[in-house]
Formats: C-alpha cells, structure tokens, sequence
C-alpha cells in the first residue's frame, strides 16, 4: 500500500510460495469491495479476495493459469456482471471467476497463445472516456523485446473501431494486438486494434475519463 505520503508499507501477506500474478479492486461489489488478487502455484491459481484488514480469504483454488490485468466487470455485463475477468496468455483464453469461486471460459480470443505472446492485458471502457493506455515495457532477448513506451488509443480511434462503454478490452502480450469482449444475453468477441509489432505489453488497460 502507498499513502498519500508517497511511503510504501506492507497491507497483506500471501501464503509462502505464491507468484503474484494479477490485482483488482472489487469496484461492483459481488466480492465485497476488496482487494482480489490472483497468484500461482506449480501452474495452478488461487483467487484471494483481501479486506481493508489486510487478511487474505480464498475465493477459488486450484483454478487455471491466470496472468496480467485482471479486472472485475460492470453489472452491465451480461450474466458476467460483477465477476472477476482473467487472462490465460498460454491459452489464449479469458475466464471468469464468479464470487463463489465458480471458474468458468468467458470468451476465446482468437489471438496466438503462449508465453509472453498470448491475452495479457484487461480493462472495462467507462462511461466516457478521452483515451485508454497500455505500458509496452522493454524484455530483452524476447520475441517482442518492447521499447519501455505508452501506447494509447485515443476516444476517436475507440469510436471508429466500434468499441462501446462497458465493453471488455483485452490486449495480447505479444504485439499488443487487442479484442473488444461485449456480452449481454450472449458474448461476441472482436478483434480491433493491432499494436506495434515489437511491443511487449504488460499490466492493465487503464482508461482516462473525459
């Protein structure tokens, strides 16, 4: 956690041996309001949800790999409203992740899967929004080394590409290529934008209301 003072402290601990693969902050309420935080152990993972109390309870074990931006979906969102929605770069797959830790395939992406290439990177379009950014950070030795820049699709570009408030974007990792996830009575899946070959993408899609 960092204060308002710029001063980092520690808010929960994990149990030993977990990677740290993904956080989100419960904004719809399903899981409570807290904190919720994927991590890994020997390619399977545990969803935690932590309250301002700093104390880890499990939402779902055992689940599938999840990595990156995870995010938590608007109540707009079909029957996925209010679910945690996650990646899995080596399957090119998103999940969903309900508050009694049902897991389950959300959307195919379509995109090539695999490690450091496959879907990485979430985000849900606000209301209104004048732009949405996404970090490209620099690997070396890599297929997709990154050049440590900010990509940034400005609200023209979502507009032309058909992207509406409450959709799902997520990007890959590899090439930062990006499809747009919209559900309501069912789910379709497009692709939209299609990101410098070299780019390494990482974390969320962060959105910048207008």
């Amino acid at each position: 956690m960092i204060g308002r003072d710029g001063r980092a402290r520690r808010f929960a601990s994990l149990p030993p041996g977990r990677f740290p693969s993904g956080i989100a902050f419960d904004t719809t309420g399903r899981f409570g309001h807290r904190l919720l935080v994927t991590a890994e152990l020997r390619g399977r993972t545990t969803v935690f949800a932590i309250g301002c109390d700093g104390r880890p309870a499990t939402v779902a074990a055992g689940a599938p790999p999840m990595e990156g931006g995870i995010a938590v979906a608007p109540a707009t969102f079909g029957r996925f409203g209010g679910d945690l929605i996650a990646p899995d770069e080596g399957r090119g797959l998103v999940y969903a992740v309900d508050p009694a830790g049902r897991v389950v395939t959300l959307a195919r992406s379509g995109r090539p899967a695999g490690g450091d290439i496959g879907v990485e990177s979430a985000g849900f379009v606000p209301p209104r929004v004048s732009a949405a950014y996404l970090a490209d950070r620099f690997s070396a030795r890599n297929k997709h080394p990154g050049d440590n820049a900010i990509l940034r699709l400005a609200a023209a570009d979502l507009a032309r590409a058909g992207i509406r408030p409450g959709d799902l974007l997520v990007a890959a990792e590899g090439g930062a290529g990006t499809i747009d996830v919209r559900c309501a009575a069912a789910c379709t899946v497009r692709y939209v934008a299609a990101g410098p070959a070299i780019a390494h993408a990482e974390g969320h899609i962060v959105f910048v209301p207008s």
